[in-house]
């Protein structure tokens, strides 16, 4: 079946950047068939009109823990609160059935913001898995792999083996992913890293960490190694294309030559870092070297939210700031981190993160009628600086349409939240005690 979707400003991200201001893109099945100006082939069996939209590569999320909705609005003002109380509590309160629901409730939050592609790293990742596949998202799944016991596992040995088994299950879905996920340079021993990276080359997936983030992480590693974390995982021969290192806020120049060295690549997560007051990315540094960057969220605890739109405004706002340089980063440099550079850090960039022919349908239309959207002089200025979660109308993944006219067609979303309301009684129990940490 063909569908066409007319009437709106196609923003291709592909390498020539090209701008269609009155185009249209033909779906086929769960591929782009062509894309260009005018109103297209009247062959189509359907049509869409997209009313002077936007439509543009579906956004890519390439750090994330989508099932920690239930933490969200949690302590927010805690220092250190993921040892504080974040490990505790998720040890004490969070289950299968938990994080199964409240993947649902993530993925019709990251769906409702035109997202049509997110890496997750957490527990009980099969049920995460098996929550995307039902709800029609693109996702690299990746199984928590951490020295110490968890809510899935006792030890490195058995969160290694689920890993396994999460791979030999998934690998060669047409849409589910799955990733290795040690949990970060300091919470793991050297050979646990080894093997989880072992592991990944020996199934030919990626391999993800949170890298350079903490102030104490840094200074364990000035401490016992002389070295900074991507230092030593450069040491460990960790580091390659297959990595994907989350946050790297902390980078000397050497870490930047490093990764530009190996091939290794980055998820910057711009809100959660700076809303935790730990520092800002070089990305400008990166970017020179030739480094891929894409955009994350972090989960729904420690940046609040979901939504790319908030991180796409906080990307130049920040970075020129830092740099003291208003010309860097400009909009169209920001939505490229969002669409075809996150495809380059997930590996995916010939099958998505531009709009066109023969790549995967995943598009996301962005609507213009509402009032924060008049005028648009830039399409690219309007996605970063104008729009948000709520001009969404339309996302299609894989050729299906998965929101339209703003809302789910195959979710409820009132009826998502309800179950996953129901299922927090425990989760509040628990969290009672750390009501008043501070």
């Amino acid at each position: 079946m063909r569908t066409k979707i007319n009437h709106v400003t196609v923003v291709t991200m592909d390498e020539q950047f090209h701008v269609y201001e009155n185009g249209y893109v033909v779906l086929e099945g769960n591929t782009i068939l062509e894309t260009g100006e005018g109103e297209g082939p009247a062959d189509a069996d359907g049509t869409v009109d997209g009313k002077n939209g936007i439509l543009m590569p579906g956004m890519i999320n390439t750090h994330c823990h989508i099932p920690m909705i239930p933490f969200r609005s949690l302590g927010d003002d805690c220092p250190d609160r993921l040892r504080r109380f974040l490990f505790p509590l998720e040890l004490e309160a969070m289950n299968r059935e938990l994080i199964g629901q409240s993947t649902r409730y993530g993925v019709c939050e990251l769906l409702l913001s035109g997202v049509t592609s997110v890496l997750d790293m957490y527990y009980f990742e099969d049920q995460v898995a098996a929550a995307c596949e039902e709800m029609g998202i693109r996702a690299y799944v990746g199984q928590t792999i951490i020295d110490m016991e968890t809510c899935d596992s006792k030890n490195t040995d058995q969160s290694l083996a689920m890993c396994e088994e999460l791979i030999r299950k998934w690998k060669g879905h047409e849409r589910i992913r799955p990733v290795v996920a040690p949990h970060a340079t300091n919470t793991n021993p050297p050979e646990v890293l080894k093997a989880a990276y072992e592991l990944a080359e020996r199934y030919d997936v990626p391999y993800t960490l949170h890298v350079s983030e903490m102030d104490y992480e840094l200074e364990m590693f000035r401490e016992k190694y002389d070295q900074t974390p991507a230092e030593f995982l450069y040491g460990l021969g960790v580091l390659g294309e297959r990595t994907i290192a989350a946050h790297c806020i902390h980078m000397t120049d050497r870490d930047v030559e490093i990764f530009r060295e190996t091939g290794a690549k980055i998820s910057h997560c711009i809100g959660s870092n700076t809303k935790s007051g730990k520092g800002v990315c070089p990305l400008r540094d990166l970017k020179a070297a030739g480094v891929a960057v894409g955009v994350g969220t972090d989960g729904p605890s420690s940046g609040n939210t979901l939504d790319l739109f908030h991180q796409f405004r906080m990307i130049p706002a920040f970075q020129r700031t830092r740099y003291h340089d208003r010309s860097i980063f400009t909009a169209r440099d920001v939505v490229a981190m969002g669409t075809i550079e996150g495809a380059r850090v997930l590996g995916a960039e010939k099958e998505t993160g531009s709009i066109e022919p023969g790549k995967r349908a995943d598009l996301t239309l962005i609507e213009t009628e509402s009032v924060n959207m008049f005028p648009v002089y830039d399409p690219y200025s309007a996605i970063v600086y104008s729009a948000d979660a709520s001009n969404v109308d339309s996302v299609w993944v894989d050729g299906r349409q998965l929101v339209k006219g703003h809302r789910l067609r195959f979710a409820d979303l009132s009826a998502e939240r309800k179950a996953l309301d129901g299922m927090m009684k425990e989760f509040r129990e628990q969290s009672v005690k750390y009501a008043d940490i501070r």
